[in-house]
């Protein structure tokens, strides 16, 4: 039997050589901007997209992965013959999902599961990279599914944003809509929550910030065993090391990365951003 495939989306930032090992197929989202229609990953990368966002006067906007994206990546797997697990980002921030149902009725028969992570960012894509390591150790697909519905409660997301006002354009502030018009030195902390960015707290620096943000991963990693955790950035890859190395001392994690805020993202978060994503007892 043709080993299974596993998809995600270009939401899950997981940095590029760990989708190369594993062999992830990623579906890039979309960025469409001063009228063109930009592939996330593909025809911009995190780099060009941050530096052109310091000086463009128009804003980007984003849409799901295209129906036609997934259709091109599952009929090369299905034609091989190969099962597909596509853990992709959450139903409540992203239409993709939609995308992958309406492009999995074109292959009938075929063995196609789509998981809804609830999450986005590295916490999507911690689930998406464990699941492929599932695959990797021969799981059945039976199996792998399980473990893909599952491994969304052993992550998370925090992150520090330098102001609300990209998420709030872009209509997924969830509740966080009430830390609109708060003062401007007071930098809000979000995490997801039941697949939606919710608040968390609010903090007077972006040092302080990520300091709380630290503190409250202790809590959340507290008791647990084999501790993943990622440091996400928009353009602030310096900042995000810094703190990536402040949880490395204080919770000595199996394993640790960086990645950036995809181009999707961050045109939804704004840049600067720092972010904490965890994933636990997997």
């Amino acid at each position: 039997m043709a080993p299974i495939a596993l998809v995600t989306d270009s939401t899950s930032v997981i940095p590029a050589e760990l989708v190369a090992q594993y062999g992830i197929f990623v579906g890039p989202q979309v960025v469409i901007w001063d009228g063109k229609t930009l592939e996330d990953g593909v025809d911009i990368t995190p780099a060009q997209f941050y530096e052109r966002l310091k000086t463009s006067p128009t804003m980007p906007t984003t849409s799901q992965v295209t129906v036609a994206s997934f259709q091109k990546i599952f009929q090369r797997l299905v034609e091989a013959g190969r099962p597909i697990v596509a853990v992709l980002v959450s139903t409540k921030l992203s239409g993709t999902i939609q995308s992958a149902e309406l492009a999995k009725q074109d292959f009938p028969g075929a063995q196609i599961e789509i998981v809804d992570s609830m999450h986005a960012g590295m916490s999507l894509g911690f689930q998406a990279l464990m699941t492929a390591r599932q695959i990797e150790a021969g799981r059945s697909f039976a199996e792998v599914v399980d473990y893909a519905r599952k491994v969304k409660d052993s992550t998370g997301l925090m992150f520090a944003v330098e102001t609300l006002e990209f998420l709030h354009r872009g209509g997924r502030i969830g509740g966080a809509q009430r830390l609109l018009g708060t003062a401007l030195n007071m930098k809000p902390l979000l995490h997801l929550v039941d697949g939606r960015i919710e608040p968390l707290e609010r903090v007077r620096t972006t040092p302080k910030a990520h300091a709380r943000m630290l503190d409250l991963l202790g809590e959340k990693v507290k008791g647990h065993t084999n501790v993943r955790i990622a440091a996400m950035h928009a353009a602030a890859e310096a900042e995000a090391i810094v703190v990536l190395d402040q949880a490395k001392a204080r919770f000595s994690p199996v394993e640790t990365m960086v990645s950036w805020a995809s181009p999707a993202i961050g045109a939804n978060v704004g840049p600067g951003i720092v972010g904490l994503a965890y994933c636990v007892d997997l």
